[in-house]
């Protein structure tokens, strides 16, 4: 048995029934998963989106093999995706069109049968509870227990599937030699819409056969709970222990060798760990005396407050000054407020002895803070033609930008200094009672044509007026002329995120209106985490683990476009997991048939959490 760090395994959190019962019991510390019932899936517990890796399945039906199927292979979690694949379909049936579309997941392989390729399947998963539609003679079949074995290629964007140390080629129809130098293999094509998103292990079982089982080996156990000889092979980094040699290059999937930003990588820094860029505090307003709130571990810039009972959202922020706010919950020009805040300090913030706003006393509050630059602006931008001055104040470390500008009311742009595109900003005319802008790259197929309200439920909305339909680069963000935007002479503030493996992350999901809700993974434990609608009209609800400190979520949520204090709601309730989270309620603010987006700041990036 291996002990390179945490090896990926199957998540207990899926493959489970509409009812709530198990339809995979898990063993041998979740490496084993046993068919109870067909048509359920399940997935690893890690992901990546860069690099080469591999890992293995062994496979086997006490039925006989054309009663119990498995489908598993590389899931990508992205929708609506397509695969270029312009060959004859191997082992007969219809020729493949030259794309497919698939739903959210792609499943690259199938058992079951007698053949090399008589069969199988490429199927598209559309929820992580198992429903699958479109099934293609495009894949091998094994008709006797086996080791399979799977390569993801991420820097070439080719995928690798193999049976006992056979590696195949499925677009050609044809097997390779025995040994491990899959570079004779074409391998799938990823097309560059899938470039960039996570990919996960996962599989499926279907068929009226019971006991069909797959056991994961991700490095952790070559001899599979017992089941083989030991194989002692290990990867390129000498982690794990593996039935077959990984091929060169390729590696386990273990938390030792998951990439993570040097920037932020508490092994390589002391100062700029995800804790000391973004942290959660709680406290009791003290405006009689004023009072010193510590535990940042860092000095913020944005510190974002709001009393757990009914009160207003307050944004302040080291650009604009101490004594400037705006609220998330209203369209309120700027105000200023004196004595609220009177230093941020090294390890949190000072409060003075104003009542108005985050102190007033006896009043408990939570507050949301993350670091830029210390107040120092690391760009100037001059007005040019229709794009706007603009202070710039960014942490390239953590992706994280706070601007502010005036508008010049034409189509411009902003350069935001992240180096990563965007995916989530917002937004706030500092002057006029506009709304909040809100982009998010998970809001639609197309995020540059669509805009959210952050002080609103409303649904999203088609407008080329808020980004002019331009995406935003690693290097600019674009404005369109709408006023909340963009108005001639007009100043705003814009706060703008970036995805960061380990650290933050924005995405989107699909409800199910079901208690046994989706999995969401992350690739950390989030330390708070906003939901939004953007098919309804509904609140935008937040959780976080410093107001609730065990599972399930949701007994204390906010919202950030409402005054209500803490709201106990159970069908609102989630659990949050080492790598995720799992929406256990149907409320439709988080869980009904609906497109989800959600806003996620880690607690422990998954490389350096405990659990196992």
């Amino acid at each position: 048995m291996a002990s390179n760090g945490n090896f990926c395994t199957w998540t207990p959190l899926l493959g489970i029934k509409n009812d709530g019962d198990s339809g995979i019991t898990l063993s041998n510390g979740n490496t084993t998963a046993t068919q109870t019932h067909n048509g359920i899936a399940t997935t690893g517990t890690l992901g990546v989106s860069s690099g080469k890796w591999y890992w293995e399945i062994y496979y086997s039906a006490s039925a006989d093999f054309n009663d119990g199927h498995l489908l598993a292979g590389w899931q990508s979690l992205k929708k609506n995706v397509e695969y270029a694949y312009t060959k004859q379909q191997p082992g007969g049936g219809l020729g493949a069109p030259d794309r497919f579309t698939w739903g959210s997941h792609l499943m690259n392989y199938r058992g079951g049968g007698t053949g090399a390729f008589g069969g199988g399947y490429l199927s598209s998963i559309n929820n992580v509870n198992g429903t699958y539609s479109g099934a293609f003679n495009l894949g091998l079949r094994v008709g006797s227990a086996s080791t399979l074995q799977y390569a993801l290629d991420l820097d070439d964007y080719k995928m690798y599937f193999g049976v006992n140390n056979t590696w195949y080629d499925l677009a050609a129809g044809a097997n390779t030699t025995s040994d491990t130098d899959i570079t004779q293999v074409t391998g799938w094509s990823i097309e560059s819409t899938w470039q960039g998103y996570q990919w996960i292990p996962a599989c499926w079982f279907s068929g009226a056969g019971s006991g069909t089982v797959a056991t994961i080996n991700a490095g952790q156990d070559s001899t599979f709970s017992g089941r083989l000889t030991a194989g002692g092979n290990a990867d390129d980094n000498g982690f794990g222990d593996f039935r077959y040699a990984p091929p060169s290059g390729f590696l386990a999937l273990s938390s030792s060798n998951l990439p993570i930003s040097e920037d932020i990588d508490p092994a390589q820094t002391d100062d700029d760990y995800p804790s000391k860029q973004f942290g959660v505090v709680t406290y009791t307003g003290n405006s009689t005396t004023g009072q010193t709130i510590s535990g940042l571990n860092f000095k913020p810039d944005l510190l974002w407050a709001k009393s757990r009972a009914s009160q207003l959202h307050f944004l302040c922020d080291s650009t604009r000054g101490l004594t400037k706010f705006v609220r998330s919950n209203d369209t309120n020009v700027e105000s200023t407020l004196a004595n609220v805040y009177t230093a941020f300090n090294d390890d949190g913030f000072v409060l003075g002895t104003s009542g108005s706003g985050p102190n007033d006393n006896g009043t408990n509050y939570v507050a949301w803070a993350w670091k830029a630059n210390g107040g120092t602006a690391t760009a100037t931008i001059i007005e040019s033609g229709n794009n706007p001055g603009a202070v710039v104040q960014a942490n390239t470390k953590s992706k994280f930008s706070i601007i502010t500008y005036t508008g010049t009311g034409g189509a411009g742009t902003i350069a935001h200094g992240l180096g990563a595109a965007p995916s989530f900003m917002l937004i706030k005319n500092r002057e006029q009672t506009d709304s909040w802008a809100v982009y998010h790259d998970g809001n639609t197929d197309a995020p540059e044509t669509n805009y959210l309200k952050l002080d609103t439920t409303a649904a999203t909305a088609d407008d080329a007026t808020y980004w002019n339909d331009t995406a935003p680069t690693s290097s600019l963000l674009t404005i369109g002329t709408n006023h909340s935007v963009n108005a001639d002479g007009e100043t705003y503030v814009a706060y703008v995120w970036a995805d960061l493996e380990g650290m933050q992350k924005f995405g989107s999901y699909e409800g199910n209106g079901d208690t046994n809700g989706p999995f969401v993974y992350l690739g950390f434990k989030p330390r708070l985490l906003a939901i939004k609608s953007i098919d309804s009209t509904q609140n935008w609800i937040v959780v976080d683990t410093a107001r609730e400190t065990f599972n399930p979520l949701g007994e204390k949520t906010l919202a950030w476009n409402d005054t209500g204090g803490d709201t106990d709601t159970a069908a609102l309730n989630l659990d949050v997991a080492s790598q995720g989270f799992k929406l256990r309620g149907n409320d439709a603010k988080i869980n009904a048939s609906e497109t989800y987006i959600y806003m996620a700041w880690s607690d422990v990036p998954f490389k350096y959490n405990n659990t196992f």
